[in-house]
């Protein structure tokens, strides 16, 4: 396979190197995904997240590995295994879907490397859609707020509702971002501050419990973020504190955007409540640990409820940013979702 270089992936040598989202900002390492328990241990650790970037890191490893002379069956389970890493995002089992009909293929080596570089090639392309598509409903000397992580470091390209307030901010018409910190792991407080400081983009970072005084004080115009899942009726489901923010925006009147591809979108899922929740370990609300050691602040033996996600009703969204363009409430209401 030749060589691939984004944000967060690197094929070199052919083998799969990830960004390692745990160690940033502070330090960028690049770690190996050499194999399926590797790349797995990444997908549960969040060293590599975001809906877009875990389909596609399977996707090249599975190419890798069938390159490196894996038999068709071993194949089969590596895929499986790699399936049920992160039940929440579809974009993952819409690739798996696509590399295992490669896999049937003849040829299945060539058929696999193909197919992981055509859809690294559309994420890209998807972004730069959703980016152009999307900017166009940012009014100029906007003050927009964004949950968790959307950007480069979650696809191949631009990233989503973070690529749209990018293009937007281009554009000039971007005065400021507040980024909620987002469980679990900050990812917003240390991804996306990151990654709005890399593109000068100005920013002001929050706890995800000061976002309804702003709206309050008519310091947000808007809400961006992104989804891991919509399902058929447009609910979404993205990272834990979503469906607050969408409530919070709706009693302040404030337009509360879902950009992601069209790869987000379940057909086969109903409504928000057949989208399956992943649950965290404990450890992630009793404490903290990183490179400094580790707090307890806890009682050691407290019970502890820690969703990764929420569902977002498709009642309290402006409108879905896809990559073929701006879906409304209306389109909704009249099955533009179904199948």
């Amino acid at each position: 396979m030749q060589t691939l270089r984004t944000t967060s992936l690197w094929v070199r040598d052919n083998q799969l190197w990830i960004l390692d989202q745990q160690a940033l900002p502070q330090q960028q390492n690049w770690l190996p995904a050499h194999d399926v328990a590797q790349l797995v241990s990444h997908i549960h650790a969040l060293r590599v997240r975001g809906a877009p970037l875990i389909g596609l890191s399977a996707s090249l490893l599975l190419a890798l590995l069938a390159g490196q002379g894996l038999s068709r069956q071993q194949l089969a389970e590596s895929l499986e295994v790699l399936r049920a890493s992160r039940p929440t995002a579809v974009n993952l089992m819409n690739n798996l879907d696509r590399m295992k009909l490669a896999l049937a293929q003849s040829d299945f080596v060539a058929a696999m490397t193909q197919e992981a570089w055509r859809l690294v090639e559309e994420d890209k392309q998807l972004c730069e859609a959703i980016a152009t598509a999307g900017s166009t409903l940012v009014k100029p000397g906007s003050k927009l707020l964004t949950h968790c992580n959307t950007g480069g470091l979650a696809t191949a390209g631009v990233g989503t509702a973070l690529g749209v307030i990018a293009r937007a901010h281009q554009q000039g018409n971007v005065v400021n971002v507040w980024v909620d910190e987002t469980r679990p792991l900050l990812q917003g407080g240390r991804l996306t501050a990151w990654e709005l400081g890399e593109l000068q983009v100005p920013y002001q970072l929050i706890t995800d419990s000061m976002a309804a005084s702003l709206m309050a004080a008519g310091e947000v115009d808007a809400v961006w973020v992104g989804a891991d899942r919509i399902a058929a009726n447009g609910d979404a489901a993205n990272k834990i504190g979503t469906y607050s923010l969408a409530v919070l925006a709706h009693y302040h009147q404030i337009p509360f955007y879902v950009a992601a591809p069209q790869t987000t979108l379940d057909r086969h899922c109903p409504e928000g409540a057949a989208i399956p929740i992943e649950q965290r370990a404990a450890s992630e609300v009793t404490g903290v640990s990183g490179s400094f050691g580790s707090v307890q602040w806890a009682p050691q033996n407290a019970r502890v409820f820690n969703p990764a996600f929420d569902v977002t009703p498709a009642a309290l969204i402006s409108g879905w940013v896809l990559d073929s363009g701006v879906v409304t409430p209306e389109q909704v209401k009249a099955g533009i979702f179904q199948p």
